[in-house]
């Protein structure tokens, strides 16, 4: 197997519409360019709340015509990577649970499967990813077992590297979901980066 040109950090929570749009692209890309994907879940209100609280007061009073543009952005884009977002009834969502999954997928290495799950569940089925039940039809579809996962996730250390993980992306500059970061310290926010990074890597 040839190595890898290096790497590809993905810093990513299920509930942002924007970031099931990049992760449907973002294992084709890092095939193309032979990067190597690392899967970095975090708690993206934990972000908002630290360092970028600007998010809570531009949904609490947003701008009419940016708000009409990005819901057509949001639509074409959706076209673009072949997927269906119809706005959830709960939203924003505690994604907390599923986020600490991400953790018991990598042990799986399954993780892809999994946060297809996930966002497939939320954002196209408005099923509440916040609540147990949920949580269980999801990885019981995935032919896990729902009792060992839910112990998984309120484990102390499941709890901790989600909540490590987070803080390390602030720490980085982070501000919100999806962030990559290429090789260490080339910082890229937002689905639409994709192409950006697909263009730059290709120079």
């Amino acid at each position: 197997m040839a190595s890898t040109k290096g790497k590809l950090e993905f810093f990513f929570d299920c509930s942002s519409p924007w970031t099931y749009l990049a992760f449907k692209e973002i294992e084709n890309l890092c095939s193309r360019l032979n990067l190597e994907l690392v899967w970095r879940p975090i708690l993206v209100g934990g972000i908002f709340n630290t360092i970028n609280p600007s998010v809570y007061e531009s949904r609490s009073n947003p701008v009419k015509p940016k708000a009409t543009y990005s819901q057509k952005d949001l639509n074409d884009w959706s076209s673009i990577r072949g997927i269906t977002i119809n706005w959830p009834d709960v939203f924003p969502v505690n994604s907390v649970k599923a986020m600490r999954g991400v953790f018991f997928a990598l042990d799986k290495n399954e993780v892809s499967k999994y946060v297809e799950s996930v966002f497939y569940s939320y954002w196209t089925n408005n099923l509440d990813i916040s609540l147990d039940e949920v949580m269980a039809m999801i990885v019981q579809g995935i032919g896990w077992n729902s009792e060992e996962f839910i112990s998984f996730i309120n484990l102390d250390s499941t709890k901790n590297s989600l909540k490590l993980n987070t803080e390390e992306l602030a720490k980085r500059g982070g501000f919100g979901s999806p962030t990559m970061f290429v090789n260490e310290d080339n910082m890229f926010f937002g689905n639409d980066r994709l192409n950006l990074i697909d263009e730059l890597l290709n120079q």
